[in-house]
């Protein structure tokens, strides 16, 4: 009987322990990788290790545990969760926003000041202020990226068959072969100039579905903040995906 039909399944994750703390690893199998890959994503602070067909689990496990101390310093250097709740700071158009609850009946979510201080108003209760401010902070997303669009839609004469509001870990926006736009909420979370340019380069691809010199000289002439944009991104966009 073929070896491959011998094995045992593979556990979805090991642990390892570092210092008195067990860490929690995701183990996934890529019939085209060559060699063992460990990797800490920056957005979401999840570990993953990744195996090449015939390599054993064990052997993964030996590989994890050698480089337990290289884990547990990039978790430790990780930004702390927010969580939509009183008192947390959240950006919006990225300029932080204290979030007070004012515990009435009322669903309405509404951008104050308090002195210079911005403030995100939740009147609803307690238990319902993160999906409230989740809902809120996606509305304001859709409502800045559909301006976006048609602004672009005019000065490019292409418009989109439909857009779509996700919430990507490997990527900010995509124009699909159908005309399809889809981007991540979060970017109500950043300056403006950053969403307006993710909306430029998927605008972009509706004349040019390439990542050509052509399609390059097209962006920068319908936006000024390529550069600037994509620098922001390259900095700050993973902590983007700490919020909430």
């Amino acid at each position: 009987m073929p070896l491959a039909l011998l094995r045992r399944p593979d556990p979805d994750h090991l642990e390892i322990e570092h210092e008195g703390t067990s860490l929690r690893i995701a183990l996934r199998r890529r019939p085209t990788a060559r060699r063992i890959t460990l990797r800490v994503s920056a957005a979401t602070g999840d570990v993953v290790i990744t195996l090449p067909s015939r390599t054993a689990v064990n052997t993964a496990q030996r590989f994890a545990a050698s480089h337990a101390g290289w884990i547990a310093a990039r978790l430790a250097r990780m930004p702390a969760r927010v969580v939509f709740e009183p008192g947390a700071a959240v950006p919006l158009r990225g300029v932080p926003h204290r979030v007070c609850l004012h515990a009435t009946r009322s669903a309405a979510v509404r951008v104050t000041h308090e002195g210079e201080e911005a403030v995100i108003t939740v009147a609803c209760a307690p238990a319902h202020v993160a999906r409230r401010i989740r809902d809120f902070l996606a509305r304001e997303a859709r409502r800045d990226l559909g301006e976006a669009v048609e602004r672009y839609a005019e000065r490019l004469g292409e418009r989109p068959a439909r857009i779509t509001l996700r919430d990507t870990r490997s990527r900010w926006g995509s124009c699909t072969a159908r005309r399809e736009l889809n981007f991540s909420w979060r970017l109500i979370l950043a300056p403006p100039m950053v969403l307006d340019y993710l909306v430029a380069h998927e605008m972009a691809h509706l004349r040019e579905m390439n990542h050509s010199p052509r399609f390059w000289a097209l962006l920068r002439d319908l936006c000024p903040n390529v550069d600037a944009a994509e620098a922001w991104l390259k900095r700050h966009g993973a902590g983007l995906h700490r919020y909430g």
